[in-house]
């Protein structure tokens, strides 16, 4: 019954509920915003489109994790930022309305290139087999899980930007309580083999998610983008959407496999404690004479 309620009612919501938070906080001119900050957001999906998948492969090869947790991190690699890079760039100086915009642009990408990233990687790591991947139906229903929240948020937005903002503050508090809900549920389902697969995944999750994030910071800066953007993109490339990870790896109509879910689920907990600790590090940073330049791109 846990596992159940867990797959087919508090993922779903958790994830809609999540995603349609995403779409209270943006707008059409969010997407068109990106024409005026080009070499940011070009960067920033590079990373997060070719650079972050690469990284991980790399360790979990070097790492020798077993199949299907192989595949589960690469399936979290391939999932896009949220609501919660947002938060974090407001937190420690980045530049929001870039985080926005770079959200918006990849939960759209993420629709079409995260059953790319799975598929490929279940074929590598897992073999082929008629049950393994993401099928065209499976593929459409990812797109479905993914935009169709954001679109109505973004909808209830253009029909009340007042009650969208006053929405804002429970809808995050609310996601972030479910959130907690669904990686501890995840956890629970595994618990007998829960020391191993933190033994075996818990230094990869650390440090994919500490590369991701210096990643995501550093190659803007080695480009000139501005300190508020690198520190936005930092946040946007390095904070992964466990939710939605976990969420096809462990719905019955995707993945169905509560063991590819065990990577997104650790990290999930593991990634609050890097993320602050390079919060802090670059936020040491900001008050550097180019912090008050114009942006650069």
């Amino acid at each position: 019954m846990q596992q159940s309620v867990l797959t087919t009612v508090m993922l779903p919501a958790a994830l809609a509920l999540i995603m349609f938070g995403l779409g209270l906080s943006l707008a059409p001119q969010d997407f068109a915003r990106i024409a005026t900050r080009p070499k940011a957001v070009v960067i920033a999906l590079v990373a997060q489109l070719l650079v972050l998948p690469a990284v991980c492969f790399g360790l979990v090869v070097l790492f020798g994790l077993e199949p299907l947790l192989a595949a589960g991190m690469m399936l979290l690699a391939a999932s896009p930022g949220g609501t919660t890079a947002n938060l974090y760039s407001h937190l420690f100086g980045g530049d929001v309305a870039l985080n926005v915009s770079l959200t918006a642009v990849n939960s759209v990408l993420a629709a079409f290139t995260l059953p790319v990233v799975v598929n490929l990687s279940l074929d590598y790591f897992v073999g082929s087999g008629p049950d393994i991947g993401l099928q065209a139906d499976k593929v459409v229903q990812v797109f479905a899980i993914v935009l169709v929240p954001v679109a109505i948020g973004m909808i209830v937005r253009r029909l009340s930007a007042r009650f969208a903002d006053r929405m804002d503050k429970p809808v995050r508090i609310l996601s972030a309580i479910v959130l907690a809900a669904v990686i501890i549920g995840a956890i629970v389902q595994e618990r007998e083999r829960l020391g191993g697969y933190l033994a075996s995944v818990g230094l990869v999750a650390v440090l994919f998610s500490a590369i991701s994030l210096t990643v995501g910071y550093w190659l803007p800066r080695l480009f000139k983008v501005e300190r508020r953007q690198a520190i936005a993109s930092g946040m946007e490339i390095g904070i992964h959407n466990s939710t939605l990870a976990i969420t096809i790896a462990l719905s019955p109509s995707l993945l169905a496999n509560s063991t590819m879910a065990v990577p997104p689920a650790v990290y999930g907990v593991l990634m609050f404690g890097t993320t602050l600790v390079f919060g802090y590090l670059v936020r040491r940073r900001v008050t550097e004479p180019d912090d008050r330049l114009p942006a650069a791109g």
